[in-house]
């Protein structure tokens, strides 16, 4: 079984595999920064000043009670909430990810597609009588001297 294993794990594909885990995980980050740090304040102007990390929805209060200016605030008092705007970040950090993802694939397919040229003519064929190859257009076969069928 160990045997099994090393066999596995040392195969490519699950090197590739790690890589791209490692990968997806540091981009996951960038675009996180992304979403937080550049898309998101903008919006959050333009909607009058709206800080997205920052809204949620009070459903418990905590020790002590009363009105939270953040969600670090409610949190830190043990307050119950629902963070939309942590989920509305993530919605678009998904969407960000998702989009990024189509155009990769979409331009592998693409290459993958032009790599698939068609196939060419073929020059030579078997002799159905000595089975040797010969060229496509032959009509005698100059090992066993058959007559072919012409192309």
């Amino acid at each position: 079984m160990l045997k099994e294993f090393k066999e596995f794990v040392l195969r490519g594909n699950v090197f590739d595999m790690a890589v791209g885990i490692i990968i997806g995980a540091a981009f996951g980050t960038i675009v996180a920064s992304l979403v937080n740090d550049i898309i998101m304040p903008p919006i959050g102007l333009l909607l009058g000043g709206v800080d997205f990390a920052n809204l949620f929805i009070l459903l418990k209060a905590g020790s002590p009670a009363g009105s939270y200016a953040s969600l670090a605030d409610a949190q830190a008092a043990g307050a119950v909430t629902i963070n939309y705007g942590v989920f509305m970040n993530a919605v678009v950090s998904f969407l960000i990810v998702a989009f990024v993802l189509f155009l990769l694939i979409r331009t592998i397919n693409r290459l993958k597609r032009e790599e698939e040229a068609p196939a060419a003519e073929p020059t030579t064929k078997e002799c159905p009588h000595c089975l040797s190859t010969i060229a496509v257009k032959a009509t005698r076969c100059p090992h066993c001297t058959s007559q072919l069928e012409p192309v």
